[in-house]
């Protein structure tokens, strides 16, 4: 079986993927990761994953790269990581008791195959009201800073949301459903297979 290599230094989908055995390594893309306004969200989230398993797909042909990268979306507004702590105070506020989009975009390619598949997962997240001393105190965490949006689902940011529609994972950043079915159709492998 080829390697898997995970083209993120994303430490939630490292977590996803080693829950499951499966065998994997990580090599960090570094890519720029560009924002254009002409790219929709799914497009965006889509082109992001693609770019960081190309990248470590030219370097390592052989193996199953895996790229993938998370946007939040609302009101026709992409929320990216803050840029610092108003940023992040600036964004929870906006999506406070509203329901937003997180779009997963998922890439798999092995060159040495010329197998390419790029997809996306959508899931609606809606916010609880929240009022200016839970979003200082959960700004105050730290927690924010690195996601997309300025929350985390998997961390004390559960705490900020109502309900979600679609697929926990994909929020988490990785749509593990979609990356299975991806895996058995061009590749022949089972995630759930793995834990036998």
């Amino acid at each position: 079986m080829n390697d898997i290599i995970l083209a993120s230094a994303s430490q939630r989908r490292k977590d996803i993927l080693e829950k499951y055995n499966l065998k994997f390594k990580i090599m960090e893309s570094h890519i720029k990761e560009t924002v254009s306004k002409y790219e929709g969200p799914e497009e965006l989230a889509m082109s992001l994953a693609f770019r960081k398993a190309y990248k470590i797909s030219v370097e390592n042909p052989n193996n199953i790269v895996i790229g993938a990268d998370t946007v939040v979306y609302y009101k026709g507004k992409i929320l990216s990581k803050p840029k610092d702590y108003d940023d992040a105070l600036r964004m929870l506020n906006i999506l406070s008791g509203n329901t937003h989009e997180v779009i997963t975009g998922i890439s798999l390619i092995n060159l040495e195959k010329k197998i390419k598949i790029v997809d996306f997962e959508k899931t609606k997240v809606k916010f609880r009201q929240l009022d200016k001393d839970i979003i200082d105190t959960y700004v105050s965490t730290g927690e924010p800073f690195d996601k997309a949006g300025s929350y985390g689902i998997q961390g004390l940011g559960a705490l900020l949301v109502d309900k979600i529609e679609g697929s926990y994972l994909s929020v988490v950043g990785l749509p593990l459903v979609k990356l299975d079915k991806i895996l058995n159709k061009f590749f022949d492998i089972s995630i759930i297979n793995m834990n036998k």
